[in-house]
């Protein structure tokens, strides 16, 4: 295995790698460990350019693509990991590779694999036949990408208002195991972006995405019985000058729900209840103060909209201009509806349990809570994280 520039010989370069991605295949390259750096390489996206032409064929898969390293006359098939991704163009897309696709597809008389080619953060891996089961072996055990970490790109906006937009949609971005602050070539790639897209979210042009955003913006998606829920409570807060027992909000949204039919009336008996339990499981666990609450589930919507703005921008429905807009918007309405950091992570992952637990059961949103609340945590405590960054106001 060689390292660095476009020849694929030499020292790491200086430039400082843009994500821990590229830090970890730096340190394997400098180590000399081949198998270390398959471990990692089975463990990461890696993604090939594709003419987006190509890309819409459908049922059709374009095949891996080559390139000759004049430094050593060999040819190689080049791939990218997630922070080395080049700027988004309207034409040309990526597709992403795992590390046991592309055992299985590898061309019979192609003998290296470079990744990040052309760039400080080059690896040239030896592709021969013996090596590459070792690639499916490696796949296969490690089940691919991690997920459930916090990416960051050192590159990216880190501070000001289009970072705090873009961290709005951390949460996912964290359970993903995909960069938090980039809007650029892909969110996952080109045809998992158009599939996210899809279904659950209904979208297959410009249009309809624009129209789903809109609607997320105003926080039209999150639920309106949940959100009449806890607008109760507030209501009756700010008119107390505390927070009302959970007997007085019960017989506040009994009032409030009174003209609403029997299915909305069940939904908010089942809301409050989902509600109360949560912010005492939170309390339990730290993660809400003795005397806290959660006001409004708009954080959920909003979170979620910075997501689709990032598909979108992958789909190429949407261009780069147009979604940092959109962020930036994305930005001024949560810092409206939250006054910290914290207060819009527990808005989010309330709305998240209540509703998983609405559709399956408090039972099996469990997993979920724990999942949730080391999100949460990730994000909030995390000194290199972006909540613990990034201004709120």
């Amino acid at each position: 295995m060689t390292t660095g520039n476009s020849a694929g010989t030499g020292a790491v370069g200086t430039v400082p790698p843009p994500t821990e991605i590229e830090r970890a295949l730096s340190a394997a390259v400098g180590a000399g460990s081949a198998d270390a750096a398959v471990e990692l390489l089975a463990r990461t996206r890696l993604y090939v350019l594709v003419a987006r032409l190509h890309a819409d064929i459908p049922g059709w898969t374009a095949p891996l693509p080559t390139i000759r390293d004049e430094a050593t006359r060999r040819t190689c098939v080049p791939v990218l990991t997630q922070g080395m991704l080049p700027p988004w163009h309207p034409e040309w897309v990526f597709r992403e590779v795992g590390l046991g696709e592309l055992a299985r597809t590898w061309p019979y008389d192609v003998r290296r694999l470079a990744v990040n080619h052309g760039t400080p953060h080059a690896a040239m891996v030896d592709a021969r036949p013996g090596r590459l089961k070792a690639w499916r072996k490696a796949a296969e055990r490690l089940g691919g990408p991690e997920q459930g970490v916090l990416l960051t790109d050192s590159g990216g906006p880190l501070h000001g208002p289009l970072a705090h937009g873009l961290a709005l949609g951390a949460h996912l971005a964290v359970t993903n195991g995909l960069i938090w602050n980039r809007l650029g070539a892909a969110y996952e790639d080109y045809a998992a972006d158009r599939a996210r897209l899809r279904r659950p979210w209904g979208i297959q042009h410009r249009a309809e995405y624009r129209d789903r955003l809109a609607s997320l913006m105003k926080n039209q998606l999150v639920g309106r019985v949940q959100e009449a829920v806890l607008r109760t409570r507030h209501t009756l807060a700010v008119r107390r000058g505390r927070t009302p027992a959970r007997e007085e909000w019960a017989e506040a949204v009994g009032r409030a729900f009174t003209a609403r039919d029997a299915d909305d009336r069940a939904l908010a008996e089942r809301s409050l209840h989902h509600i109360a339990l949560y912010e005492d499981k939170l309390r339990a666990d730290g993660a809400l103060a003795p005397d806290g609450r959660v006001d409004t589930l708009a954080a959920f919507d909003l979170g979620r909209a910075v997501n689709v703005v990032r598909l979108a921008l992958g789909a190429r429905y949407t261009d780069p201009y147009e979604a940092e807009q959109d962020v930036l918007r994305l930005g001024e309405l949560a810092r409206s509806a939250y006054s910290s950091w914290p207060d819009f992570s527990l808005g989010y992952l309330m709305a998240r349990l209540v509703h998983r637990a609405e559709d399956d059961g408090p039972e099996a949103a469990e997993a979920t809570y724990r999942q949730s609340l080391a999100e949460h945590r990730t994000l909030t405590q995390d000194p290199a994280g972006p909540y613990r960054n990034i201004a709120w106001s």
